[in-house]
């Protein structure tokens, strides 16, 4: 009740609540192609390269939104670049253009002598968001629906078979990349919620969470925007009630849906599981 009453009163709250929300709803339903393309380690390079361009725009005094999207970008093209360039895998380039481009962040940072704005960009600080903050947010998200919608059915299919996607005549590298500009501009939105280091987990969580629920892909967008968004809301008030971390609280709270979806799934769910195959080793005796 009296995380209820600070809402209707504060204002800072109200931005912090709204913010976390409407992050919650664009990780769940970016997460659901990331998971499905088995790119979670390429989210946690996007996550990471947006350090750079953040910290440029601190330097130059602008908003970190454009130099984040950069960077990301940038990243994300330099990946593919690498990997169809050279003998090396996929993988690796990711972790070399990342690490690297994460290095190069903390450096410009330790430049600007800015311990304080390292720690909120880490790990976010969803409490001190403002207004302005919330309403980027706001359209980054409605971007990122809207695109989905769009293209949902272009996704959907190079999402399970990009060999059956090129064969339908779809620009398979072309799509490739656009998830990627959408998962930069959702990596952006987080940062003052979770922060660089655990916005992955917001990405992946829910809708891994959403992927132990149900085996159609609408179903499981749903679910996962869903599951962010009580993880949002639950991981804020243990924040403010017990004066936590924002972003860390959230993801935890994320990954306590996570457990009770892997331990209660209805057909995946570790006890069902077990219980199913007591029975049978039963009726064999």
């Amino acid at each position: 009740m009296e995380f209820i009453d600070a809402v209707l009163h504060y204002g800072f709250l109200q931005k912090a609540l709204l913010t976390s929300v409407m992050v919650g709803i664009i990780c769940g339903v970016i997460g659901c192609f990331i998971i499905l393309r088995g790119m979670s380690l390429m989210g946690d390079a996007i996550s990471h390269a947006v350090l750079p361009g953040v910290a440029i725009s601190y330097m130059f005094g602008i908003n970190f939104f454009f130099g984040a999207v950069l960077s990301g970008i940038l990243t994300a093209v330099g990946i593919g670049f690498v990997s169809q360039n050279s003998r090396i895998k996929h993988d690796t380039s990711i972790g070399i253009m990342f690490t690297s481009a994460f290095a190069a962040g903390i450096i410009v940072i330790t430049m600007l002598k800015s311990s304080t704005d390292l720690y909120h960009i880490l790990f976010g600080n969803v409490l001190a968001v403002r207004a302005s903050d919330m309403w980027i947010t706001l359209g980054i998200s409605l971007v990122v629906l809207i695109a989905v919608y769009l293209f949902y059915k272009e996704l959907l299919v190079t999402s399970f078979d990009e060999t059956m996607g090129a064969a339908y005549g779809l620009p398979v590298r072309l799509i490739h990349y656009f998830l990627m500009m959408l998962l930069t501009l959702v990596t952006v939105a987080s940062l003052q919620t979770v922060g660089i280091v655990l916005v992955v987990a917001m990405l992946i969580t829910p809708a891994a969470t959403a992927y132990l629920l149900t085996e159609r892909l609408w179903v499981m967008i749903f679910l996962a925007a869903g599951l962010g968004s009580v993880a949002a809301i639950v991981g804020l008030y243990f924040s403010f009630t017990y004066n936590l971390a924002s972003g860390a609280t959230i993801v935890m709270a994320a990954t306590a849906l996570f457990v009770l979806a892997f331990l209660f799934s209805p057909k995946h769910g570790l006890l069902w599981k077990t219980l199913k195959t007591r029975r049978k080793r039963a009726s064999l005796t």
